[in-house]
């Protein structure tokens, strides 16, 4: 297949067709060398040879569709208290640390988008539940013509199974940090999801033989740890995210 005829495919198609490739995913973009969720961050990830850029969303009080990882401001930015109760304006006055500013998963979008680069988003709900937010973000989505170019995934199997509902041709994957006895298949299809992410250390070469029959992705998260990832790749996972790219870059060979 040549490039250009890769290049029209959509993410949901690749991941079927790319068997055997391990893309690369900036674990909320280069965290382990710059401030998370940011744009230095995301920059950085591409930099560092990331395939996909990883994000959070949360819902402001006003609805904007906030990249950010927590539910409360005070790990990540020099606020105070829960996302949901600043309006995007108070929002964008805060430092999310190096003097970055929160952004939106619009503006996140529309970069990607100009650098051609996938962007896994993950809906971040539980604690804090936001209702509307599987609707939103595919509307975002939609809007900023990125259908084919996105993963939303999320622990919460249900804001999944929405996504899928309101637009099947964006690529959705499931969140857990367990070992089911099926591999997680019986996850994907009660959502309709074209991939699992368990945590890396629930992944078996076993379980992703049993995923790849099913037609799903296996995209393991979230380490930088030399010797993991040199297991999960021999395992045949699709995807892995990690805090540093460049890590899983120079394990792969440089290849892109």
């Amino acid at each position: 297949m040549t490039q250009a005829a890769t290049e029209r495919l959509s993410l949901r198609e690749r991941l079927q067709r790319e068997r055997g490739r391990v893309w690369v995913v900036g674990h909320r973009g280069a965290m382990g060398y710059c401030p998370e969720n940011t744009l230095v961050s995301f920059e950085r990830g591409l930099e560092l040879g990331a395939d996909w850029i990883e994000l959070d969303v949360h819902l402001s009080a006003d609805g904007a569709l906030i990249v950010i990882h927590d539910e409360t401001l005070d790990r990540t930015t020099n606020g105070h208290g829960l996302v949901r109760e600043h309006t995007l304006a108070q929002l964008r006055e805060l430092d999310a640390g190096q003097g970055q500013q929160l952004m939106t998963l619009p503006e996140v979008l529309e970069w990607a988008r100009a650098k051609d680069v996938v962007v896994d988003i993950e809906i971040k709900n539980a604690p804090i539940f936001y209702d509307g937010i599987s609707e939103a973000v595919v509307d975002v989505v939609k809007a900023v013509d990125m259908t084919d170019n996105v993963i939303v995934i999320s622990f919460d199997h249900a804001a999944v199974k929405g996504v899928k509902q309101r637009e099947p041709k964006i690529a959705t994957g499931v969140l857990y940090a367990c070992r089911p006895t099926d591999a997680g298949i019986g996850l994907a299809r009660a959502t309709g999801a074209d991939a699992v992410l368990p945590h890396w250390a629930y992944v078996t070469r076993e379980d992703v033989a049993l995923a790849h029959d099913a037609g799903l992705a296996v995209a393991p998260w979230a380490t930088s740890d030399p010797t993991i990832l040199r297991n999960l790749i021999t395992s045949g996972v699709d995807a892995i995210g990690t805090n540093h790219p460049d890590v899983l870059r120079n394990l792969l060979g440089g290849q892109r």
